[in-house]
C-alpha cells in the first residue's frame, strides 16, 4: 500500500512528483484526468491521493477538484486526500479540508514537506489498517467465544480481559478451586460468575460472600452455620453459606480477610469436604465448588503470618489474574458505552480522550461511578470533560523510566524531518506506539 495515485493535467507535475517518490520507495500511479484518476482507483487500491484542484485550461475556480474531490470520498470515505495546485483561491482549499481533505498544498511545493505528509498519511494509513484487522480478528474471537460460552453479559475488547474470560470458560467445568486475583473494582465477580454459568453445575445457587464485611466473630457461623445457642445472642439455628450453595459455586471474595481460625476449617473443607456447623457435634458434606478471590498479596501475608500457606495453595489450583483496568484500556470504551446505552447520554470526543489518559485506581467500578455522575451533570445529553470531575494524571501503568518525554518526541520528529517512522526508529519504538504517545502528549501530526 506505499503506492500514491496522483491526478494532475500537467505532465511535468506528475513525472517530478514520481521522481520524488520513486527515491523513497514510493509507487507513483498518475492520471491526467478527474475519470482517469476514478478509474484508476477502482482498478487497483491505493493507499494516498494527491490531486490538483483544476484540469481544464483557464479554470481557477477549484470547482473541478472539488467534485473530484468529493467523487474520491464517495468511493474511499478513508481514503487521504491531498489538495495540490497553484490557483485556488484558500478559502475553497480551507473548506475541503474541513471536509476531510488531508492537507493542502500550493505549488511550487516543498519537497521536504510534501515527502512528509506523504510518508505520515501512508503510515498512518497502515497503521489503521492494522488496527482495523485487529479489532476485526478480536471481534471474531469474541463472537465465537460467545457461541460457545455463556460470558454473563461481561463487555470486554481488551487482549488481557479475553485472556482471562477464555480461560475462565476452559477450566469451568473442572472441580478444581479456581483463585481469582486483581484490584477491587477490577471485575473479579463477573469472572467467578462467568466460571459458574459454564460449569457442570450452572443450574444450581450461586453464592457470593464478602469475607471483608464478616465479623471476625462471626465468620465461622455464616460460612459454616451454627446451632441455636451456640454464640451469645443466637436464639434458633443459623445455615450457613456452604449449606445455601449446597450442589452449586460458593464464591469467596476477598479470602485475605478470613480470620486464621476461620481459614483452618475451611481448608479441612476443601481437603475432605467434611464441615461441622458451629456448637454441633454432626459432620456434614459440603458438595459445593469453591471458587475465590482477592486483591491482597496473598504470599506476602503468609510470609507475615497472616495467611495459611497450605490454604493458599489448595485454594490456588488454577489462578486468574485480572489486571487493573489501566492496564487493558481497550476496555474503557465498551464499557462506557455500555454503562450509558439506556441513558441517552453520548461523550463528546473530548470527553472520550480524557477517559483514556485517567489511570482510573477505582477501576471498572469507578468507571462506571464516574459516568452515572456525568450523566446526571451533563447538558442536552452530551458528556464534556467538566462533567467527567475527573483530576487526571498520566497512567503510571502506561510510563516506565525508558518511556521518552514530550521534549524528546519533539526532538526526534524534528531531527527526522517529520517522518514518524524515522523518529520512532531513532526512540526505540514501533510507529504505533509512537502515535500513541504523540496523541496522549497532545502533539500534532507533522506535515
Amino acid at each position: 500500500m506505499r503506492s500514491v495515485l496522483i491526478i494532475d493535467d500537467n505532465p511535468g507535475v506528475l513525472d517530478a512528483l514520481s521522481l520524488l517518490f520513486s527515491l523513497h520507495d514510493i509507487r507513483a500511479i498518475t492520471a491526467t484526468s478527474p475519470q482517469a484518476g476514478l478509474d484508476g482507483l477502482s482498478r487497483e487500491p491505493v493507499g494516498l491521493v494527491i490531486a490538483d484542484m483544476n484540469f481544464t485550461a483557464d479554470t481557477t475556480s477549484g470547482a473541478e477538484g472539488v467534485a473530484l474531490f468529493h467523487a474520491i470520498r464517495a468511493r474511499n470515505p478513508d481514503l487521504p486526500v491531498i489538495l495540490l495546485t497553484a490557483w485556488t483561491q484558500l478559502a475553497v482549499a480551507v473548506e475541503l479540508v474541513k471536509a476531510g481533505a488531508a492537507d493542502y498544498l500550493a505549488k511550487p511545493w516543498d519537497d521536504a514537506k510534501l515527502l512528509a505528509s506523504v510518508e505520515n498519511l501512508l503510515e498512518l494509513g497502515q497503521a489503521a489498517r492494522e488496527a482495523t484487522a485487529r479489532r476485526a480478528e478480536r471481534n471474531r474471537r469474541r463472537e465465537a467465544l460467545a457461541a460457545r460460552f455463556d460470558l454473563c453479559g461481561l463487555v470486554y475488547a481488551a487482549d488481557a480481559t479475553e485472556r482471562v474470560v477464555t480461560m475462565a470458560c476452559q477450566i469451568a467445568r473442572s472441580n478444581a478451586p479456581v483463585l481469582i486475583t486483581g484490584p477491587n473494582g477490577a471485575g473479579k465477580e463477573r469472572i467467578a460468575q462467568i466460571v459458574h454459568a459454564n460449569s457442570a453445575v450452572k443450574a444450581a445457587p450461586f453464592i457470593a460472600v464478602n469475607c471483608g464485611a464478616l465479623p471476625t466473630e462471626l465468620a465461622e457461623a455464616e460460612l459454616f452455620g451454627a446451632e441455636a445457642g451456640a454464640y451469645t445472642g443466637s436464639t434458633r439455628a443459623r445455615v450457613g453459606h456452604f449449606e445455601t450453595a449446597e450442589g452449586g459455586t460458593l464464591f469467596l471474595d476477598e479470602i485475605g480477610n478470613l480470620p486464621l481460625s476461620v481459614q483452618v476449617k475451611l481448608l479441612r473443607v476443601l481437603e475432605s469436604g467434611d464441615y461441622q456447623r458451629l456448637g454441633s457435634s454432626r459432620m456434614r458434606k459440603a458438595r459445593v465448588r469453591v471458587l475465590s478471590a482477592t486483591n491482597s498479596e496473598l504470599p506476602q501475608m503468609i510470609r507475615e503470618g497472616r495467611f495459611r500457606e497450605d490454604l493458599y495453595y489448595r485454594l490456588n489450583v488454577i489462578e486468574l489474574n485480572l489486571p487493573p483496568l489501566a492496564e487493558r484500556m481497550d476496555d474503557v470504551d465498551p464499557l462506557a458505552e455500555h454503562f450509558l446505552r439506556d441513558s441517552g447520554a453520548t461523550l463528546s470526543e473530548e470527553a472520550r480522550e480524557l477517559l483514556h489518559v485517567h489511570s482510573w485506581p477505582g477501576n471498572v467500578r469507578e468507571l462506571k461511578n464516574v459516568l452515572e455522575r456525568a450523566r446526571l451533570f451533563c447538558q442536552q445529553g452530551t458528556i464534556l470533560p467538566a462533567d467527567l470531575g475527573l483530576h487526571v494524571q498520566p497512567r503510571a501503568a502506561a510510563r516506565s523510566l525508558d518511556d521518552p518525554s514530550r521534549e524528546a518526541i519533539e526532538t526526534a520528529l524534528a531531527k527526522a524531518g517529520g517522518m514518524v517512522s524515522r523518529a520512532a526508529q531513532s526512540l526505540g519504538l514501533s510507529r504505533q506506539a509512537l502515535y500513541r504517545r504523540m496523541e496522549r502528549f497532545g502533539i500534532a501530526q507533522p506535515g
